[in-house]
């Protein structure tokens, strides 16, 4: 029993401990490899193949990434149409068709990587990305007059059905027996516990991205942006929302202290802007009759405002349990 467990736990912590380099992956002991040596390493942690997966999983896998892709075209479609004919152009709908067009790009990510990773937080996602679609769409239809309700009931009754085939079957996936976590990780339990803080944190940092750029169109498109600044500071916004997600993913994956206490002080920024998000809201709440793209700022900004605590929370348990071995036995390649 005792030989058992040092042969569990010394390549773990044997190199870091000794001072000596890391030994080549090759070399690794089957411990420290995929459990079945037969999931496929990636830089965003291992999935499982292709042939693993069962006929009815990827018969829906299918479905599902050709149901959001023709999903997108109609989307970029609504989207052009809406910018090009000024005549029955809507600035609120534009607004939620391009945080649809988002959502869609973000969902192919979510369901990808919820079936081949077996990741729950990115199935749940998911499931609440779609009910959004329904609801909006059952708002949307419910306030047409008759003639608008036969134009668009084709569209509607294609995607309450989907819908619904999405949410019931992504549901029966959430509740399905996860074994990523041993197959990676091994019987410990502290290995277990760290992969799911690892993707808990590497998901809550796509959110944070999906929720930053979603909110950088809302402003974008209400009068919020009409001066020079606030472009600036949006334009600035952007691309600090993706720096800020690629040191973030590297952070978690590449398990680097340091990295991580940078990826925290980049987001005081962010903080910031929040705030004068908040109070340009606030001073130009009651100048117009119209209060649904403010409330949307504000609804956003707090969204992303509670995505970055779950964030640090998860972080700082994280860190502690860094150069225990989880990413050696995430990357190390399969036999």
């Amino acid at each position: 029993m005792v030989l058992k467990e040092m042969e569990e736990t010394s390549p773990l912590l044997g190199n870091q401990i000794s001072g000596q380099p890391h030994e080549d992956p090759d070399l690794l002991s089957p411990n420290l490899r995929p459990r079945h040596q037969e999931l496929i390493p990636t830089p965003c942690g291992p999935i499982k193949p292709w042939s693993e997966l069962s006929c009815l999983l990827k018969l829906y896998f299918c479905f599902t990434l050709a149901s959001l892709l023709a999903l997108l075209g109609l989307t970029l479609f609504s989207i052009y149409k809406q910018h090009m004919d000024t005549d029955v152009f809507d600035e609120d709908n534009f607004t939620v068709s391009l945080i649809q067009l988002v959502g869609i790009l973000f969902c192919i990510y979510y369901i990808s990587r919820g079936v081949l990773q077996e990741n729950r937080q990115e199935l749940v996602v998911f499931v609440l990305s779609v009910l959004g679609v329904m609801v909006r769409s059952v708002v949307n239809f419910s306030v047409l007059g008759p003639k608008g309700k036969q134009e668009l009931l084709v569209r509607f009754v294609c995607i309450m059905c989907l819908g619904v085939i999405h949410v019931f079957c992504t549901t029966l996936l959430i509740r399905r027996p996860n074994m990523m976590a041993f197959r990676v990780g091994g019987a410990l339990e502290s290995l277990q516990e760290q992969y799911f803080l690892l993707n808990l944190c590497f998901s809550m940092v796509t959110f944070d991205l999906q929720a930053q750029l979603c909110l950088c169109i809302v402003i974008t498109t209400s009068d919020l942006a009409v001066s020079a600044p606030n472009n600036i500071i949006l334009g600035v916004g952007v691309v600090w929302a993706c720096l800020i997600a690629a040191v973030g993913a590297v952070a978690v994956l590449k398990e680097a202290k340091k990295l991580v206490w940078v990826f925290m002080l980049l987001n005081l920024p962010q903080l910031a802007f929040f705030v004068y998000l908040i109070y340009t809201v606030v001073v130009t709440w009651f100048q117009d009759g119209t209060y649904t793209l403010e409330a949307a700022s504000v609804t956003g900004g707090l969204i992303s405002l509670v995505i970055k605590v779950v964030l640090f929370w998860g972080l700082i348990r994280l860190v502690h349990s860094f150069g225990q071995g989880l990413r050696e036995r995430m990357f190390a390649p399969s036999k």
